[in-house]
Parts: C-alpha cells; sequence; structure tokens
C-alpha cells in the first residue's frame, strides 16, 4: 500500500449501496473513495484509470458476476479485494469460491433500512478494508465500538489439568485469509490424524457450507461441531460461525462444547476461547496452530496451551495474507515454531507422532 489515504474503488450495482459504502467510508479520514463502477466493465476502466489500493466488490452483478471478474483481475492485475456478499447459503458458496480465487475479506451486504446497525457495520467495513490495504494479495496461479472482552468472559483461566491419555488434539484458529489457509493444512494431512478443532472467524451462514466444502476436499472427514460431539481421529470440527467452540473431557473422552456466551475479541467463535479450553483439558497432549488473521485473538489463548506443554506453532509472516494473529502470538512468546504454510501439517505429523518432543 502506498502512503497516504488508502484509495478505494467500489463495485456494485446498487445504487443505494455504491452511496452507503461510500458514505461510511469517507466518514474516515484515512481512507479515500476513488469512485463506484456499476459493473464489471466500468470497474476494469477505473482500474486501470484510478489505481486503487482496495476494491469492494459485489458478488452478482449483470453483466460479468463478481467472481468471473475477480479471477480475470487476480490473473491479470492482482490487488486486495474485499467481497460484498448476501448472507445466504447460495451467497456462502459463491463467497468461499472468492476467496479460493484470491479476494483477501468478505462482508455482508448493509442492511440500508436498518439504521440502528449502521455504526456497527461501519466498524466492521473500515477494519476490512485497512486490513486489505496491508494484506498480501495471492495471485491466481457511527455507534461506539463494543466492548473488547477477552476470554474471562466465557472460560475462566485456571491451570491445566494432567492426564494419562496418550490421545492428541490439534487445535487450529485462524481469521483474514484463513479459510484458504486452513484448506491447505487439512489436505495435507492423512486420513488417520489426529482430531482437529478449529475457529475460523466467519458467519453462521458461512460456516456450514464451510465445513462442508472442506469435507468434500480434505482426506478427513470434516464436521460443524456439534455440542457434545466426541473428537476422534480422522475427524475435523469447525466451529459454528455463531458460537464459541471449547474442548471438553467427558470421562476419558473429548467432546466439543458450543458456548453462546458474548463475542470475546469481538469474535465469536473466539480463537483464544478454544485456546484455552484447550490448554485446560489437553495440556501437553494438544498442539496449537494460528494461521493468518488480521488482529490479536488467539494469541493469549496460544501462549497459554505452551505453558501447559503443548507444541506450538505460527504461520510466518511471508505466506500469511495478514499478519496480525499469529504476529502478534509471536510477539508475546506463544510460539515455539514459526513455518511457511506449505510446512506446518508435516511439522504437526511429526510432532504427533513423537509424544516425547518438547514445546
Amino acid at each position: 500500500m502506498k502512503a497516504g489515504r488508502i484509495k478505494v474503488l467500489i463495485v456494485d450495482d446498487s445504487a443505494l449501496v455504491r452511496r452507503l459504502l461510500t458514505d461510511l467510508l469517507s466518514s474516515d479520514p484515512g481512507i479515500e473513495v476513488l469512485g463506484t463502477a456499476t459493473d464489471a466493465y466500468v470497474a476494469r476502466e477505473k482500474i486501470k484509470a484510478l489505481n486503487p489500493d482496495v476494491l469492494t466488490l459485489d458478488v452478482e452483478m449483470p453483466k460479468m458476476d463478481g467472481v468471473t471478474f475477480l479471477r480475470n483481475l487476480m490473473r491479470l492485475r492482482p490487488m486486495p479485494v474485499v467481497m460484498v456478499s448476501s448472507l445466504t447459503e447460495d451467497g456462502a458458496g459463491v463467497t468461499l469460491d472468492a476467496l479460493a480465487a484470491g479476494a483477501v475479506d468478505f462482508l455482508p451486504k448493509p442492511k440500508i433500512d436498518l439504521a440502528a446497525t449502521l455504526g456497527q457495520y461501519r466498524e466492521e467495513l473500515l477494519e476490512k478494508v485497512k486490513g486489505a490495504a496491508r494484506a498480501r494479495v495471492r495471485p491466481l496461479a457511527s455507534a461506539p465500538i463494543s466492548e473488547r472482552l477477552g476470554p474471562d468472559a466465557i472460560l475462566p483461566k485456571r491451570a491445566a489439568h494432567h492426564f494419562r491419555t496418550t490421545d492428541r488434539i490439534i487445535a487450529i484458529g485462524a481469521s483474514t485469509g484463513g479459510t484458504e489457509a486452513i484448506k491447505d493444512v487439512l489436505m495435507a494431512f492423512p486420513p488417520d490424524a489426529p482430531g482437529i478443532i478449529i475457529a475460523q472467524h466467519i458467519p453462521k451462514a458461512f460456516s456450514t457450507s464451510f465445513a462442508k466444502r472442506m469435507d468434500g476436499c480434505c482426506p478427513m472427514t470434516v464436521y460443524e461441531a456439534e455440542d457434545g460431539q466426541q473428537v476422534l481421529p480422522g475427524h475435523v470440527y469447525i466451529a459454528p460461525g455463531d458460537r464459541h467452540l471449547l474442548l471438553r473431557r467427558d470421562g476419558a473422552r473429548y467432546v466439543c462444547a458450543l458456548d453462546n456466551g458474548a463475542p470475546v475479541n469481538r469474535h465469536k467463535p473466539s480463537v483464544d476461547v478454544l485456546f484455552r479450553s484447550v490448554a485446560q483439558q489437553a495440556g501437553s497432549n494438544a498442539i496449537g496452530v494460528i494461521l493468518t488473521g488480521m488482529g490479536r485473538d488467539g494469541a493469549i489463548g496460544l501462549k497459554e496451551m505452551r505453558e501447559a506443554g503443548a507444541a506450538t506453532i505460527a504461520q510466518d509472516e511471508a505466506t500469511s495474507v495478514v499478519w496480525g494473529m499469529p504476529g502478534a502470538a509471536v510477539e508475546i512468546g506463544a510460539v515455539a515454531q514459526v513455518l511457511p504454510l506449505d510446512q506446518i501439517s508435516d511439522a504437526v505429523c511429526r510432532l504427533a507422532n513423537d509424544s516425547s518432543e518438547a514445546a
């Protein structure tokens, strides 16, 4: 990103949405809206003429849909793109296609008829556009800010249990860029890998589709986690987009627990909550992995995992879309290994097979 204000081009076929996004983005002195476009063809010419830093792109547009345009753009002129999508099952599938094609992030369509929610929407929009401006793009081969709660709001900190079981648990947390990073990691695991539990910042409308998509492309069986579901080897459990996912012990078994408490670090699911529960319930039998993401969610929980004897890994800066969460974990000493994305699965498998490996 160039120095100075972040220059944004808005692409949407709705005049109301274009006006609203323009007003919300222009309210931040660090952002300049260069212009708007009604379809992909107008957008193509304005990108050439205006050279924006970030594009907001409608998924459904006339003449050429947003994903097709995105694929062309990422091949010819890679740049940070934030998709604007409807929160429906169909919209979720298309948005996941867009993330696979190189979009940095996404957010729902603004609810124009609900003025009371626009302050919260503005904060999310500004955060995502600013994050996109800092992101590493992968070429295709006003209401007050809500209180930022810590993981204590869901799960108080306490000493880890020390169990004699040798069952391994792998816990993964991610945010911006995480849907593709998680796919890359899961596809490299063998079908009999230890049970994996995942917290990815994603809306509920998208988490079901994301879990189904991962199940279709990964050697392991992938579920959207359910409360009380046993965590088994060869299976992956992804947090629903409107619940915290925690690990619990039920006798000799590990099980998933879902919690409908307040957002933590403004997220539900929260990676900190997941990692803290794993530190407390699995201790040194766990392996924690923090992948690409904006913000600091997961850093504290990963440090608690390491202090409980777990092995901990962070994705490196060069392969992260946004090195916020992994960078924060490294900064506070939560991480034993920092690795490129394509080395993480092998490292986790080695650690899982070597119970004597120290964190």
